[in-house]
């Protein structure tokens, strides 16, 4: 091979990768507004999570607050509810699973699992009946003195989960952490 036969495969590999790159970069250029697109909007980031002052939470009662358009029960639990609940053996549970997105997935539906602190004062749980998507009532409602959604009878414990009825699965425990001792942080 003479030198200038090599100094041609050169020039034609340059070529090569210099189309190739352009394309590429053409490609991306093409692309990235369409993949933009898909990224929520600024009014969605913002709804993404939100802060609750619980200050004003009495031992005993709970909020609701929207969030993510579903309600989502904020309770401060009584010594009473968190001994019933903790109580429970999980094996009487029809979902032993508590779907707790605080642990990554799912774990056991035990009370200290379900609950957002080391006491278990404080319970946060997606308020929408996982039978059909109903607002269980609270306030001790029910047989098992936590939840029940009169729309067709499930009934859920002081630690919200499924105790009897159609519901299939416990209430949805929600992304939530304190940011500091009155301040809950959702999402």
């Amino acid at each position: 091979m003479s030198h200038a036969e090599d100094h041609e495969g050169t020039r034609r590999d340059f070529l090569y990768y210099a189309t190739a790159g352009a394309g590429v970069v053409t490609t991306g250029a093409a692309v990235w507004p369409l993949v933009d697109q898909m990224n929520p909007s600024a009014d969605v980031q913002a709804l993404s999570s939100i802060r609750v002052d619980v200050a004003d939470v009495e031992v005993g009662t709970q909020i609701s607050v929207k969030f993510l358009g579903k309600p989502v029960f904020i309770r401060r639990r009584t010594q009473e509810e968190i001994d019933e609940a903790r109580a429970v053996d999980l094996s009487d549970l029809p979902d032993p699973v508590a779907r707790n997105v605080n642990f990554g997935g799912e774990v056991s539906a035990s009370d200290e699992n379900r609950s957002m602190d080391e006491a278990g004062e404080w319970l946060v749980m997606v308020g929408v009946c996982t039978h059909l998507g109903c607002v269980p009532l609270g306030d001790g409602a029910g047989e098992f003195h936590g939840w029940f959604c009169p729309c067709h009878g499930s009934h859920y414990d002081t630690s919200g989960r499924i105790r009897k009825g159609p519901a299939p699965e416990n209430l949805l425990i929600p992304l939530a952490e304190f940011i500091d001792e009155t301040t809950i942080k959702l999402g």
